[in-house]
């Protein structure tokens, strides 16, 4: 950011264009969207938007950081409520909460992600990452029976990273070849399956090991 806001009036105008930039990105793609574009639905000369980020992708920077943080706001608050359910359940209502939060506000977050996609854009999910491999290591500390499953750092992190990914194709496909609820109760199953799986397989090991 070119210059940082304090006062009011400035930190409005901030908000203002990383809106602004997410309606633009709707209409005009990843790609198209241009700073005029930006400045314009912001209702602010393109040269007052220079005096906080010095190109479109300054803008998509920040842009992508209010989403993501918004998507950890949305879901952190559950994760009490998650860790007390059985793990195929915590998937679903995990998956459920993730779908509403990309639809609402015309889903402006999931036009965002699915064009960022489509032109390769890299987006920086660390923080949702982050919170959601905290929310693994409490439901295996409601839950230590999974413990017992190998490599849960190796399994969590392909299942988190590649589950956010097939969640975003889904919905970002005009005509899936599934429903969603046909997706999460799949991811759900594959989860859970995995989890009980290992820890039967774990639980024989050290049995036979005796």
């Amino acid at each position: 950011m070119t210059r940082t806001p304090r006062q009011k009036r400035a930190l409005a105008t901030v908000d203002a264009i990383v809106e602004a930039g997410f309606i633009a990105v709707a209409t005009h793609g990843v790609a198209g969207t241009t700073t005029n574009h930006i400045a314009e639905i912001a209702g602010i000369g393109v040269g007052s938007l220079y005096e906080y980020y010095a190109n479109k992708e300054a803008v998509y920077a920040a842009m992508q950081e209010r989403m993501i943080n918004d998507a950890v706001a949305t879901i952190q608050p559950l994760l009490n409520e998650i860790v007390r359910l059985d793990i195929g359940d915590a998937v679903k209502m995990l998956l459920a909460h993730f779908e509403i939060f990309l639809r609402e506000r015309d889903g402006r977050y999931l036009k965002y992600a699915q064009d960022s996609l489509n032109v390769n854009v890299k987006l920086q999910l660390e923080p949702l990452t982050k919170m959601l491999q905290e929310l693994v290591m409490r439901y295996l500390m409601a839950h230590p029976a999974y413990l017992r499953t190998p490599d849960i750092p190796t399994m969590s992190y392909i299942m988190i990273n590649g589950g956010i990914f097939i969640v975003l194709r889904h919905l970002s496909d005009p005509n899936p070849p599934i429903s969603f609820c046909q997706l999460t109760d799949g991811l759900a199953d594959m989860v859970s399956h995995y989890a009980h799986n290992q820890m039967a397989r774990a639980t024989v090991t050290g049995t036979a090991g005796d």
